[in-house]
């Protein structure tokens, strides 16, 4: 960013609000440059102003320590580039590296500083050099005072595998290359890589995390107009290079200047490219590349992987900032597999946690990124797509009408199975170590890459109303929270009825966050206790339909009693008595109605009860014997009031509408079909 600093923030918040802006900090001020952090200790970090004013930043304190090398007695200007590398040294988290037109190390965490080299840069009076093809006049208005320097070192990288394996690369095209920690220095200009412009800019230079001979290398020519993307692999330490851009069909573009390039810690062959328009990835060591279609069409600028969350991040040009929760399925991506009907890849830890409120904010610090799906995040991928009558229609229309044709009339036949056809469907299914079912996810049946999660709930057991979406409610819309533990999850797809298995089964883990304070219930007694207030609760809900369904039917009955062709008598009293009762018994449900119109307390009902139990499902602490206390009344004072409706039900009202109908009372729909004479 410019002018604004340099910033650091979360790729996840274990709260349901997201990443908010408040939860972003800021590490350094000026523009926004090239940051650092060291290994296995993230309150310290590196950051720098323009032209490498280096500062080790201590995030518990917030004191920001200036540690930018400084030239020798009796040496010149230090030219550091606008954005000078950091490197801290894989081998050691005290070691860092830092270039200027030299390569600087410090082993006391940049409290001071020695140079490993002599000027690595072709050192040249930059006023000097051509503009416009010729050499300008003094009395040009020159103006580099907020410029960046030129012959400075732009990419610094040590091999993991190897400590004394250094390379620098130049913004004047050189690379150069150490394998003695800086005794020793080789020098390659870049044009001797084949197609590569005199005076290339050294984007990137990476050595490689599995091979100690191998290392990468993007430039960029832009600024001569030049913006093809050059992007090279060497396997004897930069003495000879090949491009692996790839092919014109499937490779990185034409004009497609590449900025960085990352390489996967497991899989040597898997590699991603931060471009001028997008991110692109290869698994077979760039001969083909494909574009990840979930990042934007943007400048990316810089990327880096957090190796402990497989996760690829990616900053753009000014955009935004990006991150590929969990990129490790592309591990697994063979072209084999891809040409199988589906393939269902593994999936990493998933934590179990309820996840936090905060408190509200306002302004721009109400705004907040989503956070990645929580629970279980299950990648697949589906080589077709399974189309719909309907789908294959459309599509032959489309064609037909694009060549000028006429459009058939199908049939009416055809129209109505159209109609009748459930659309196909993928199932992923989820057991636990038993082999129980678990849970059920209805996911996209569309070809190629998809990601789905699971909330690691047990399936919602609130009614279904016919009719209308299939239950669920504020306070919880899936079931209670699944124990920690080994699960799996296999692939299927439904087509027209017919389940078929596709893939699996997968384990993964469920694992918890954080351990509370104090101790709760063990995860076994708090899904006995999920199950037994489950089974209270369906009890409830159906006492209560019956018991609302009663209530319409007699003031249905009462209606056709109306209507009647007898005069008013023993009916109407048995009708009214029989509706007194059952607003008794909604009184024990829901409490006193009158009351409750003006907000006035009432006496605990089944209802309020059951809401107590629900909050002892509510955390991972699970709940006390205050919530089991509640569960245990609300079932005494169910069953009574259950037992009362379920007699209503099943001979009171049944009595009643058979007199109802010797009468002569028309006919109530949801009654029996009326028997023919």
């Amino acid at each position: 960013t410019q002018d604004n600093g340099s910033h650091g923030g979360p790729s996840r918040t274990d709260n349901r609000h997201g990443i908010r802006n408040q939860d972003w900090y800021k590490t350094l001020g000026a523009d926004g440059h090239q940051s650092a952090t060291e290994p296995g200790n993230p309150n310290i970090i590196y950051a720098e102003t323009q032209q490498g004013g280096m500062h080790r930043v201590d995030l518990k304190t917030g004191e920001q320590v200036f540690i930018q090398p400084q030239a020798p007695e009796g040496g010149g200007h230090e030219r550091f580039n606008w954005d000078a590398p950091i490197v801290v040294s894989p081998h050691n988290p005290a070691t860092l590296y830092f270039a200027s037109q030299r390569v600087w190390r410090s082993d006391n965490r940049g409290d001071s500083w020695t140079a490993i080299s002599s000027d690595l840069t072709r050192n040249e009076e930059r006023i000097t050099l051509p503009i416009m093809g010729k050499q300008q006049s003094w009395d040009n208005p020159w103006d580099v005072a907020a410029m960046s320097v030129y012959n400075s070192i732009t990419s610094l990288s040590q091999s993991p595998l190897e400590e004394g394996l250094i390379y620098a690369g130049t913004d004047d095209g050189i690379i150069q290359v150490t394998e003695d920690g800086g005794k020793n220095w080789r020098k390659m200009m870049v044009e001797r890589l084949p197609g590569v412009p005199a005076r290339a800019f050294v984007n990137d230079i990476k050595a490689d995390l599995h091979d100690a001979n191998t290392v990468y290398i993007a430039l960029d020519h832009h600024k001569s107009g030049d913006f093809q993307p050059y992007l090279f692999k060497s396997n004897d330490r930069g003495k000879t290079w090949k491009s692996i851009k790839g092919n014109s069909k499937a490779g990185i573009p034409d004009r497609t200047l590449v900025w960085r390039v990352v390489q996967d810690h497991v899989k040597s062959d898997l590699l991603f490219a931060g471009t001028e328009h997008g991110i692109y990835v290869t698994t077979n060591g760039g001969q083909h590349w494909e574009k990840l279609k979930g990042a934007p069409t943007i400048s990316f600028r810089d990327l880096a992987i957090q190796k402990r969350e497989n996760d690829l991040v990616g900053a753009s040009f000014g955009r935004g900032f990006y991150v590929l929760d969990d990129y490790s399925p592309m591990r697994e991506v063979t072209n084999e597999n891809l040409k199988e009907e589906a393939t269902l890849f593994s999936t990493r830890k998933a934590w179990r946690y309820v996840p936090r409120n905060i408190a509200a904010v306002a302004g721009a610090d109400g705004y907040a990124a989503d956070n990645p799906p929580f629970g279980a995040v299950f990648t697949y991928n589906l080589s077709k797509d399974y189309k719909t009558k309907k789908g294959e229609r459309k599509k032959k229309e489309k064609e037909l009408t694009k060549a000028g044709k006429e459009i058939p009339f199908q049939g009416w036949d055809a129209l109505e199975a159209e109609r009748r056809q459930g659309k196909p469907t993928i199932w992923l299914t989820v057991k636990d170590a038993s082999g129980d079912v678990v849970r059920k996810i209805k996911a996209p049946a569309k070809k190629g890459m998809n990601r789905i999660a699971w909330d690691l709930r047990y399936a919602s057991t609130n009614p279904i109303r016919p009719g209308r979406s299939g239950g669920g409610n504020r306070f919880r819309r899936g079931g209670a929270l699944a124990p920690p533990g080994t699960y799996s999850v296999s692939l299927s797809k439904e087509v027209e009825g017919t389940v078929s298995p596709l893939a699996g089964p997968m384990e993964f883990e469920v694992v918890p966050l954080r351990k509370g304070t104090l101790e709760g219930i063990s995860p076994t007694e708090y899904v006995a206790f999920s199950k037994e207030y489950s089974a209270t609760s369906t009890l409830l809900s159906a006492t209560g339909n019956a018991l609302n369904e009663n209530m319409e039917k007699v003031d249905a009955m009462m209606v056709a009693l109306e209507r009647a062709n007898i005069e008013p008598g023993e009916l109407n009293k048995e009708l009214y008595d029989l509706k007194q009762q059952l607003y008794t018994l909604q009184e024990m449900l829901n409490g006193n109605q009158t009351k409750s119109e003006i907000g006035e307390r009432n006496a605990p009902t089944i209802n309020s009860r059951l809401r107590v139990v629900r909050r002892g499902l509510s955390t991972t602490y699970g709940p006390t014997p205050l919530h089991q206390e509640s569960l245990d009344i609300a079932k005494k004072e169910l069953a009574i009031i259950s037992e009362q409706v379920e007699e209503v039900s099943l001979k009171t009202i049944p009595a009643l509408e058979k007199n109802l109908q010797q009468v002569g009372a028309p006919y109530i729909h949801g009654q029996a079909i009326p028997r023919r004479n």
